[in-house]
């Protein structure tokens, strides 16, 4: 059985609306436009997920409120302010914070060490009660804290993945398929732990293959098609969507 998730951070308050807004947001590969004037919002403490097929521009877009790919036109907004133009590294201290997709562990370290790199831009005496949050989270990480990272499960590495950007103290967590290439059973814990995140009062973005998971968990869904979002709706109401059903569920 999976432990209970708890965030190691309290939830940042944020003023009056949307905690992330997403206008009219288009990016380019060189030629290839990869994302087509995508409007989205996400509430502080909600878990919004998006699917869609391979290729539709998910993972494009969670770069690109992170800052790693460049912006054509568009704006993204934190709490109300724009982060367009804000370097990758100041958009984490502004508290957004990227699980990305295929965990990217620096393997020859420590999973302390990892953990500690999530907690590279706070001032470091403030971050050992976060630790402790999140070995108590994960309990598996305390055991190997001193392990080389590299040598860790995939199951492993996903948790020690969530758990460096948690150590950022995120206002916004942003999930790139953690579920990508785990057993059934690891899928289901990495989603229990994604679920009790958000009970905790963390924001999540979730990008998943698993979209039944996926829909089942969230408060809200986007549906994203060749870089454009063509449907939203409450995730139960996505999941009961034939078009949804046909496309994306196998049903």
């Amino acid at each position: 059985m999976a432990p209970e998730a708890r965030s190691p951070t309290s939830p940042a308050t944020s003023p009056a609306g949307p905690l992330l807004e997403v206008r009219g947001l288009c990016s380019h590969y060189g030629r290839i436009q990869a994302l087509h004037g995508v409007d989205l919002e996400i509430a502080a403490g909600e878990l919004v997920a998006l699917v869609g097929a391979n290729g539709a521009g998910k993972t494009t877009l969670l770069r690109a409120i992170s800052g790693v790919q460049p912006v054509t036109s568009g704006d993204i907004l934190l709490a109300g302010e724009s982060v367009v133009g804000a370097s990758a590294s100041r958009r984490v201290r502004s508290g957004i914070a990227q699980v990305p997709e295929g965990r990217q562990m620096f393997g020859p370290m420590s999973v302390e060490d990892n953990l500690m790199l999530g907690a590279y831009t706070r001032d470091q005496r403030q971050v050992a009660t976060d630790l402790d949050g999140v070995y108590a989270m994960f309990p598996m990480l305390r055991e190997r804290h001193r392990q080389a990272a590299g040598t860790l499960s995939g199951g492993q590495q996903q948790m020690l993945s969530i758990g460096r950007a948690l150590m950022a103290r995120p206002r916004l967590l942003l999930l790139d398929e953690p579920s990508m290439g785990l057993a059934p059973n690891l899928v289901e814990e990495i989603f229990a732990t994604v679920e009790g995140l958000k009970e905790s009062g963390t924001t999540i973005f979730l990008v998943e293959q698993n979209a039944y998971a996926a829909l089942s968990i969230a408060d809200r869904g986007y549906v994203m098609e060749t870089g454009r979002v063509v449907l939203s709706a409450a995730g139960r109401a996505l999941l009961a969507d034939e078009k949804v059903k046909a496309a994306y569920l196998g049903l």
